[in-house]
C-alpha cells in the first residue's frame, strides 16, 4: 500500500522517532557521530590524520567504536585548553571557567559540542514548511539529536534527563541523548552511554506506553541502526510476540529510510533480526519524498486533535497538581459559573464547546498557517467577531475558502486598516525603515510608535519577513493588546490579500 494508505489508518496520534539524518537533510552545520568527532579533531589539530590515527585504535569486530573514539577525543581535547588557555578556545576556556565558579562541572568537549550545534542553519526550508503541517497531528517526539532544529519546528516542550519522567507525552520533545541547552547532559562518551544504559530502566517504562498505544515513525535512522533494534527488543521484551498487542505495535510501526533520487511512496515489509529475540517484520518506506510523507501525516483525520488532548492534559495536570483550582462536576455546562478552566464530559446535546476564541487564533496565527490547520478555523464562523475588533482573516481564507463571513471580516478589516493609514501617514518620512528605527526614535511617543510601525508595514516600508519575525518575537507578551492586532492585520493583508487599500 502508498503511505497515504498506510498512514489514514491510524486511530492516534503518531509518534516521531528521529535521527540524525533528518538534521543532516535540512541543516548545513550537523555531522553525523563520525563526522562530528572528526570535524572536533581537525579544529583541535588541524589535521585530518590525527582523527583517523584515534580511530584505527579503536576497530572492535569490524566496526569502529564511537563511544570509546569520544572518550579518548574528550581527554584530548580538555587538556589542549588546560595548556593553551587563551587560545583558539579561549571561549570555550571563558565558559568553562564561569560554570565553574558558579558550581557548575562542564566539560569542556560538550560545551564545544553545545556551541558547534548552537546555530541552525538550513539548507532549504521549503520541505520544511511541510514538516511544520504535521504538527496538528503529532503526539510528541524523541531524539537523539542534540541541536534545536525539532524544538523551532514542532513548538514541543524539552525533556532531557529525569524531566522525561513522569512528563505528559502530547506537545513533548524527549531529548534522549541531551541537548546545546544542556552540555552537561550530552551523551557521547563510553561513560555517557553506560550512565544512561543504568537510568534508562525508569526512561523505557515511560516511553514503552507510547510505543503501545501510538503509531511509530522513524526517520532519519538505517535499517541496521542500534536504536531502532533497541525500540523492538524494548518492546518486544515486554509484549508477548504473538499477541493481538504485538499485531497492534507492529502494524503501526514504519521505518522511513532515505533512498536518494527515489519518490517512491509505496510501503513493504521488512524482516529485521533483534538480538535475543526471533525475526520483526517491519514496515519501511524507502524514498527520497519526504514530501509525500509528511503530507499523509498532516492530512490524517482523527476524532480528536494533538492539540485539544494537550489542553486537556493541562487542564488535568493543574487539577492533580491542587492549589486553588475547584472542580465541579455537572450534567449541564449551562450550570456552571465563570472559571478560568473547564473540562466538559458529556453528551452533545447538553455541551456546546468552542476550543479558540479569536484572539486565541490571533496569538496561534502563524502555526495555524504553518500547520494549515483548516480544522480549528471552522469555528470563525461561530464566533461573535465585532465590527470594532482588529481580525485577520486573509490568510484564514487561503486554508479554509468554504468559511462564510469571509467577505464580510475582509472588509472589515480593510475599513481598520485605512483608518489608521488615513491618521497616520503623513507622520513617516522615510522610504524605507526598520522595526528597530521605529522603536529607538524620539520623534514619536513611546506609546504610538505600534501604530506608526503599523503605517509602515502598509506603505511597504517594512520587510514582510522582519514583520514576522518581530511579531513571533513579542506574541507571548502582547497577544492581549490592541497594538498587536493592528501589527497581525497590517501583516495578513500586506501578505495574503494581493489587494490595494
Amino acid at each position: 500500500m502508498d503511505i497515504f494508505e498506510f498512514v489514514s489508518q491510524f486511530r492516534n496520534h503518531p509518534v516521531l522517532f528521529i535521527g540524525t539524518g533528518m538534521s543532516l537533510r535540512y541543516l548545513s552545520n550537523s555531522y553525523s557521530w563520525d563526522g562530528l568527532l572528526k570535524k572536533i579533531s581537525f579544529d583541535l589539530k588541524g589535521s585530518n590524520e590525527f582523527y583517523l590515527d584515534i580511530k584505527s585504535n579503536h576497530y572492535v569486530n569490524g566496526t569502529y567504536k564511537y563511544d570509546t573514539i569520544a572518550t579518548y577525543l574528550e581527554r584530548k581535547f580538555n587538556s589542549t585548553l588546560v595548556e593553551d588557555r587563551n587560545g583558539k578556545f579561549k571561549n570555550i576556556n571563558d565558559q568553562f571557567y564561569q560554570l565553574m565558579e558558579n558550581g557548575i562541572n562542564v566539560s569542556r568537549f560538550k560545551l564545544y559540542i553545545a556551541e558547534i550545534f548552537s546555530k541552525l542553519e538550513y539548507r532549504d526550508t521549503s520541505e520544511v514548511t511541510e514538516l511544520k503541517k504535521v504538527r496538528k497531528n503529532i503526539s510528541s517526539i524523541i531524539t537523539t539529536n542534540y541541536d534545536c532544529m525539532l524544538e523551532e519546528i514542532f513548538g514541543f516542550k524539552q525533556l532531557i534527563g529525569n524531566d522525561i519522567l513522569l512528563s505528559n507525552p502530547y506537545g513533548s520533545l524527549y531529548k534522549i541523548h541531551g541537548s546545546v541547552n544542556a552540555p552537561d547532559k550530552i551523551i557521547i562518551t563510553q561513560d555517557d552511554y553506560e550512565k544512561f544504559s543504568q537510568k534508562y530502566e525508569l526512561i523505557r517504562a515511560q516511553l514503552l506506553s507510547l510505543f503501545i498505544h501510538n503509531p511509530i515513525i522513524f526517520i532519519g535512522y538505517s535499517i541496521g541502526d542500534d536504536n531502532i533494534k533497541e525500540i523492538l527488543k524494548t518492546i518486544f521484551t515486554y509484549v508477548d510476540a504473538d499477541s493481538e498487542a504485538a499485531e497492534k505495535v507492529r502494524s503501526q510501526f514504519l521505518l522511513v529510510e532515505y533512498d536518494p533520487g527515489s519518490s517512491n511512496v509505496d510501503v513493504t515489509e521488512h524482516d529485521i533480526d533483534i538480538e535475543g529475540l526471533s525475526t520483526i517484520r517491519i514496515n519501511r518506506i524507502k524514498t527520497d519524498n519526504y514530501s509525500a510523507i509528511y503530507k499523509s501525516l498532516a492530512e490524517l483525520q482523527l476524532p480528536v486533535s494533538a492539540m485539544d488532548i494537550r489542553k486537556v492534559q493541562n487542564v488535568v495536570k493543574e487539577i492533580y497538581e491542587g492549589g486553588d483550582i475547584k472542580v465541579r462536576i455537572t450534567s449541564d455546562i449551562d450550570d456552571l459559573e465563570n472559571s478560568d478552566k473547564v473540562l466538559a464530559i458529556g453528551s452533545r446535546n447538553t455541551i456546546t464547546y468552542s476550543y479558540q476564541t479569536a484572539p486565541e487564533l490571533m496569538k496561534n496565527y502563524f502555526s495555524i498557517i504553518e500547520e494549515d490547520n483548516n480544522r480549528v478555523l471552522v469555528l470563525i464562523d461561530k464566533l461573535g467577531i465585532q465590527s470594532n475588533q482588529y481580525f485577520p482573516i486573509y490568510a484564514f481564507a487561503k486554508i479554509d475558502p468554504s468559511m462564510t463571513k469571509i467577505e464580510k471580516l475582509k472588509n472589515q478589516q480593510k475599513a481598520k486598516l485605512r483608518g489608521i493609514l488615513e491618521q497616520t501617514r503623513t507622520k513617516i518620512q522615510e522610504d524605507n525603515i526598520s522595526i528597530q528605527d521605529i522603536l529607538d526614535s524620539e520623534k514619536y511617543a513611546q506609546t504610538y510608535k505600534q501604530t506608526i510601525i503599523t503605517c509602515a508595514i502598509l506603505e511597504r516600508k517594512i520587510p514582510l519577513e522582519d514583520v514576522e519575525r518581530y511579531l513571533k518575537e513579542i506574541v507571548n507578551k502582547c497577544w492581549k493588546t490592541t497594538d498587536y492586532r493592528k501589527l497581525l492585520c497590517a501583516y495578513d493583508f500586506m501578505k495574503y490579500s494581493g489587494e490595494e487599500l
